[in-house]
């Protein structure tokens, strides 16, 4: 038996419906952040090795593919292993984001670029990763970023124009949970943790919604971050908060909550106002637990929740330090990415897209100078058409159209000559 032909692991083929889904996905996901002032850049997919792995990254650094540089002998590929120097085989790698491109983007073009700059980023992005469900080796991020505004005004714009695209995708009751990197540090310094295990800490904290209040608090201990006469004090705090998370101010006010960053809180509570009389439907909720993964994270954090499913549709944040890595001096930066292959599989064609298309059925005997004259005609007037040559079997053919997304067909025989003598049907 022959072996079967697959792509690469962890990488995929898209059928015709599946890449009509998809790219209706994107340009409806394209023109909401157009329309809502962003402009839409593109980076290589390529990115210095060294800068993939310059600590910007996080974890995602351990999964970048690495190119071999060019003109290395096997001899010296044995060397560089035997040495354990794998970085020094590669000079170049996969972007396995959008967020680095985007920094060394903008040290690059900086002067060409407003003071505040609104980028949009699709783009596919390549991970090392242990392939599984929902896991992909190459998949397609969709971001937006404002570079340059340091005031709260970015993250509500961010938010605002994500609430827009999500309704344009028809995607309802989604909620934003919101919290901020410096109330989080505020939080595990009240617990007596040392500052260089903070994002350790965060990690175990950002398990709550599964393992519980007394799940973290027993890792917590378990990893020597808080001792068993902390462990109490640390199950307080993450119990006994308001319903909705907003509360918290007139506890703060009675000492209640001294580990909360007040400053911190304040500004949440002013992207949730302004957001939410922008977009009076949307619902923003403060989650003390919610800590996002990239450890490059200054200030602000969101991310996309469903009630129906049990992971997030996106998410983002404040990097406030990040470009300056590249250009020696500081610059505000805010950003929001979509889950793409999440959200994907829950829009549905439009109906617009689908009523537009037709597909010619046509007899042998058919001249085809009259078959693509009328396909001409029907393209020009703003339809999407197919032709197709009857078979014995139509009944199957027309299932198979179908589910390529067409709803409409047409028989043409030897004695159709006009646009006016087709009988479009309905396919289903």
């Amino acid at each position: 038996m022959a072996n079967p032909v697959n792509p690469p692991r962890g990488m995929r083929d898209f059928l015709p419906a599946d890449k009509a889904r998809r790219e209706h996905a994107l340009g409806v996901i394209r023109s909401s952040y157009a329309a809502q002032g962003f402009d839409e850049i593109e980076t290589p997919v390529l990115e210095d090795a060294s800068r993939l792995h310059s600590g910007l990254g996080g974890d995602n650094e351990k999964l970048a593919f690495g190119v071999l540089r060019r003109g290395l002998t096997a001899e010296a590929v044995g060397e560089y292993a035997a040495a354990g120097d794998l970085e020094g085989l590669t000079d170049l790698g996969l972007r396995f984001d959008l967020t680095v491109p985007l920094a060394r983007f903008y040290a690059t073009h900086r002067g060409a670029l407003p003071g505040v700059f609104k980028s949009i980023q699709i783009a596919p992005v390549w991970r090392a990763e242990r392939p599984q469900k929902g896991r992909y080796r190459q998949f397609v991020q969709c971001d937006i970023d404002i570079i340059g505004e340091s005031g709260v005004v970015a993250e509500i714009e961010l938010i605002a124009a994500t609430l827009a695209t999500l309704d344009a995708l028809g995607l309802t009751g989604c909620s934003i949970r919101i919290n901020h990197r410096a109330i989080l540090r505020g939080l595990i310094a009240s617990w007596g943790v040392r500052e260089a295990n903070y994002e350790r800490a965060m990690i175990t904290i950002d398990k709550e919604d599964k393992i519980g209040v007394d799940g973290v608090v027993a890792e917590l201990v378990e990893l020597g971050l808080i001792d068993d006469a902390v462990a109490a004090q640390a199950a307080e705090s993450l119990t006994g908060l308001p319903d909705d998370g907003w509360g918290l101010l007139e506890a703060a006010d009675a000492g209640s909550v001294p580990w909360l960053d007040v400053e911190a809180y304040r500004q949440l509570h002013e992207i949730r106002d302004a957001v939410t009389a922008v977009v009076p439907d949307a619902a923003l909720v403060f989650s003390h637990n919610l800590v996002r993964g990239m450890g490059y994270y200054t200030g602000a954090i969101f991310e996309i929740q469903h009630p129906e499913f049990g992971y997030s549709l996106g998410g983002g944040g404040r990097y406030d330090g990040m470009i300056g890595r590249f250009l020696g001096s500081d610059v505000p930066a805010v950003g929001f990415s979509l889950g793409f292959e999440r959200i994907v599989d829950l829009v549905d064609l439009s109906e617009g897209h689908a009523s537009d298309s037709v597909v010619l059925v046509y007899d042998r005997d058919v001249d085809p100078a009259v078959l693509f004259g009328l396909k001409s005609q029907l393209v020009l007037s703003g339809a999407r058409v197919r032709v197709e040559k009857r078979v014995k079997n139509l009944k199957a053919l027309l299932e198979r159209l179908t589910d390529a997304g067409y709803r409409r067909f047409a028989p043409v025989t030897a004695d159709t000559r006009t646009v006016g003598d087709l009988q479009v049907k309905p396919l289903v």
